[in-house]
C-alpha cells in the first residue's frame, strides 16, 4: 500500500503496532470517551448509537474502544440514564454489530466495562463504594458500603462482561477508573477507608483491582486486558492519592499482566481542570513519560489534553508513550486521522476543549460537540451533507461562526456562496473573545483559521469591509436566490437609556476588538461571558477591575462546564464583584452602584457596558421584500454561544 504524504511526515504515529497477539495498523487508539447517552433507559443499544459507531469505526484508528457498558443487572454500576449494559446475552446482537463495524473499518475492537461506583446507581437512589464516604457533589446518590460478598460478585460480573464482549466479537476488554469510577474508589484513600484486606495500605487498596484484572484475564485468557488508571487524581483537597501512590497502583496492575495501561487524569469531584481548554496541550505528558519509564515492558496509551497529532508523533518518537489515545478530537472531526495521513492537516477541525460534551452528559443529556454539529445525528438523513436538488446563489451576511458554518455547508452541497462581512476579517465576535481569552486563545482562533482555509478550498467568496444594508441589497437585486442573516448580536446600550451619565459608557465589543481602549480603573456592567472575558483580560494586564451584575450570580450565559473556571479566575485575580446590583449614575470619577446592601461608589476612569446582548435583526425587516428566500441563524436570532451558532449555521446549510 502506497504511503500517504502525512504518514511520511508523522512516521511514528502511523507505524504498525501490536497488543498481545493482535497487530494494529497504526499507533492511534480511539478512547471510549465515557458514554454517549444515545441509548435505551434499559441499557439497549439504539439505532442512533449504531449510526454513530459506524462513523467512529471508519476514523482510521488502529484500536477503537467502544463506550463503557455497565456489568451488573441491578444497575449499581450505571452512571448515566442512557448508558449501555452488558450484563446479559440479550444485549449481544447490537454489540456484535459494533464489533463488526470496527473490524470492517480495519481496527482492533475493544469493549470498555464501566462500573461507576460512587457516581453510579442513577436509577436506584443509592450508590456503592468501598466505604461510606459522603458525596461532595449533591446530585450524586448516598453511598452504601460494599460487603466482601458484594466485592466478589462485582468481580465475577466484570469477568462475565469481559467473556460476553469476546463472544460478541471484540478482540479485548478495558476496565476504567477514569473520573472517579468504582476502580478509582477502591484505589483511592479518599473513598477507601476500609479496615479489612481491601483497605488501608496502597497494596491493600489495590487488591480489588488486582482481583478484577485476574478475573477478566481468566475469563478471556487469549485476549488483551487494558486498564485506565489515574496518573494524577487531583483530589489532594479531599485526601486522595498523590502521584507516587497512583504509580504504585500502576505497578500492581503491571504485576497482574495487563496488556496496556491508559494513563488518565482527574475525578469529577476534582477542584481543578484536567481536560478543559484552560489546560495547555501537552500539560500532562510528563505522567505518560513517567509511566513508560517506570514500566517499559507494558504498553502505555495517553491522550489527555493532547489534541495535536504532530505532538503525539513526537512523543512516541521520544518513547514517552506507545499509543496516542484520542477521543474528543475525533468527535470534533471524525476525518482527522485521514486528513492528517493525506497531508491535509490544515483542514482538521480542532477540538477546542469547550467540554460541551461533558456539560450535556453531566445533565443526563445525549452528548453533542461544539465543533461537529452532526455528532449524535448520524442516523438522521436531514443532517447529512447531500447535493442540492436546485443549486442556488446564496448570500450570507456576517462572517462569524454561524455565517461561515452555513456558508461552507451550503458550498459543500453545490451552492454558489458569497459572504458579506463589514469588518476586515472572518470571525465575528469570536475574534474579540479569543483576543481576551485567558484559557487558550489559539483554540478559539483555530476555529477562525479553519473557516479561512475551508472558504478558500470550497470557493466561498468572502467580501470583507462590506456592510450589508438596504442600499447594498438594492444594488444586488435579483443576483441571489437566498439570503442568510447571520449578523450576530451587539451590546444593548438602550438598556442604559435612563442611566445618568450613559454617554460615558464604552461598548465591551469595541474593547474586545481593539476599537476602544480602557483605562487603569475599570467597571464592567454585566457579568456574563462578554463581561467576564473582558474583565479578566483587563485585570491580567494590570487594571483595577470591578464587575456589576444585575443577577445574583456571575456567568449566567456561560457553558456549565466552564462556569467554575470563570469564578476561580475572578477570585484569583481579585476582581471586585457586585451581585444583584445595578449602576445608578456614572461620573468622571466613577460609578454609583446600588444593591440590597445600599449604595457604593466605585472609582473608575472607564465604564464598560458588557450586557445585556441584543440580536442584530434590522436586516430581516430591510430585506423582507428584496429576496426570494430569507433565513437567519446564530446570535442574529437570539444571543447565545459558539455551540448554538455552529449548530444552527450547519442545520441551515444542509437544508437551503
Amino acid at each position: 500500500m502506497t504511503q500517504r504524504p502525512g504518514e511520511a511526515q508523522l512516521p511514528h504515529l502511523f507505524k504498525p503496532g501490536r497488543i498481545g497477539k493482535f497487530a494494529t495498523r497504526n499507533l492511534i487508539k480511539y478512547g471510549a470517551c465515557c458514554v454517549s447517552n444515545y441509548n435505551g433507559r434499559d441499557g439497549t443499544v439504539t439505532p442512533r448509537e449504531l449510526a454513530r459507531m459506524r462513523v467512529i469505526a471508519n476514523t482510521g484508528c488502529g484500536i477503537i474502544t467502544n463506550q463503557g457498558a455497565y456489568p451488573d443487572p441491578r444497575g449499581e454500576g450505571k452512571a448515566y440514564f442512557r448508558q449501555v449494559a452488558i450484563f446479559d446475552d440479550r444485549f449481544l446482537p447490537e454489540f456484535e454489530l459494533i464489533a463488526r463495524y470496527i473490524h470492517d473499518g480495519g481496527a482492533l475492537a475493544i469493549q470498555q466495562i464501566l462500573h461507576a461506583g460512587r457516581y453510579g446507581g442513577i436509577d436506584l437512589g443509592y450508590c456503592v463504594q468501598p466505604s461510606v464516604v459522603p458525596q461532595t457533589l449533591p446530585h450524586f446518590r448516598p453511598p452504601r458500603e460494599m460487603t466482601k460478598d458484594d466485592i466478589r460478585l462485582c468481580i465475577r460480573e466484570h469477568a462475565e462482561a469481559a467473556r460476553r464482549s469476546i463472544k460478541a466479537g471484540f478482540d479485548g476488554t478495558e476496565v476504567t477508573s477514569f473520573m472517579g469510577y468504582l476502580l478509582a474508589n477502591f484505589n483511592s484513600k479518599f473513598t477507601n477507608q476500609r479496615s479489612d484486606e481491601y483497605g488501608g495500605s496502597t497494596r491493600n487498596r489495590g487488591r480489588f483491582m488486582r482481583e478484577l484484572i485476574d478475573g477478566m484475564k481468566q475469563a478471556t485468557p487469549d485476549h488483551p486486558v487494558i486498564i485506565r488508571l489515574n496518573g494524577a487524581e487531583l483530589m489532594d483537597n479531599w485526601g486522595g492519592n498523590d502521584e507516587d501512590e497512583c504509580f504504585e497502583l500502576m505497578g500492581q496492575a503491571v504485576e497482574c499482566g495487563v496488556d496496556m495501561i491508559s494513563v488518565t487524569v482527574g475525578w469529577q469531584e476534582a477542584p481543578e481542570s484536567s481536560i478543559g481548554r484552560d489546560i495547555p496541550p501537552g500539560h500532562w505528558n510528563y505522567l505518560a513519560a513517567r509511566a513508560k519509564k517506570s514500566f517499559p515492558g507494558t504498553l502505555i496509551a495517553f491522550g489527555n489534553r493532547l489534541p495535536d497529532p504532530g505532538m503525539a508523533n513526537d512523543c512516541i518518537a521520544r518513547g514517552e508513550f506507545d499509543y496516542w489515545e484520542v477521543c474528543r478530537p475525533l468527535l470534533a472531526d471524525p476525518e482527522m486521522v485521514h486528513k492528517v495521513a493525506e497531508g491535509r492537516q490544515e483542514e482538521v477541525r480542532r477540538c477546542i476543549g469547550s467540554l460541551n460534551c461533558l456539560s450535556r452528559l453531566f445533565r443526563d443529556l445525549p452528548y453533542t460537540c461544539t465543533m461537529n454539529p452532526a455528532l449524535g445525528h448520524e442516523v438522521e438523513p436531514e443532517y447529512a451533507v447531500t447535493p442540492a436538488t436546485v443549486r442556488k446563489k446564496v448570500m450570507v451576511i456576517g462572517a462569524g461562526p454561524a455565517g461561515m458554518e452555513c456558508a461552507l455547508t451550503a458550498a459543500k452541497r453545490g451552492h454558489s456562496v458569497t459572504v458579506f462581512e463589514k469588518s476586515d476579517r472572518i470571525g465575528g465576535s469570536l475574534l474579540g473573545y479569543a483576543t481576551h481569552d485567558l484559557a487558550r486563545p489559539d483554540d478559539l482562533l483555530s476555529v477562525i483559521r479553519h473557516y479561512e482555509v475551508m472558504a478558500r478550498k470550497l470557493g466561498v467568496e468572502v467580501r470583507l469591509g462590506t456592510e450589508a444594508n438596504a442600499k447594498l441589497m438594492r444594488s444586488l437585486l435579483h443576483q441571489f436566490d437566498a439570503c442568510v442573516v447571520a449578523a450576530g448580536a451587539g451590546i444593548d446600550l438602550d438598556h442604559y437609556d435612563r442611566l445618568e451619565g450613559r454617554e460615558r459608557l464604552v461598548d465591551a465589543l469595541d474593547v474586545a476588538r481593539g476599537r476602544a481602549q480602557a483605562g487603569k480603573r475599570v467597571v464592567v456592567l454585566g457579568g456574563g461571558k462578554v463581561g467576564l472575558v473582558v474583565a479578566e483580560s483587563l485585570r491580567k494586564r494590570g487594571a483595577e477591575v470591578a464587575i456589576v451584575e444585575e443577577d445574583k450570580r456571575l456567568a449566567g450565559d456561560v457553558m456549565p462546564s466552564f462556569k467554575w473556571r470563570h469564578s476561580a479566575w475572578v477570585e484569583e485575580l481579585e476582581i471586585r464583584t457586585f451581585l444583584s446590583a445595578r449602576a445608578t449614575r456614572i461620573t468622571a470619577e466613577g460609578v454609583h452602584v446600588a444593591s440590597a446592601k445600599g449604595e457604593t461608589f466605585v472609582p473608575a476612569d472607564t465604564v464598560i457596558a458588557a450586557g445585556p446582548r441584543k440580536s442584530n435583526q434590522s436586516l430581516f425587516r430591510d430585506f423582507e421584500w428584496m429576496i426570494d428566500e430569507l433565513h437567519g441563524c446564530g446570535d442574529a436570532l437570539m444571543p447565545r454561544g459558539l455551540d448554538a451558532a455552529i449548530q444552527e449555521g450547519y442545520r441551515l446549510g444542509v437544508r437551503i
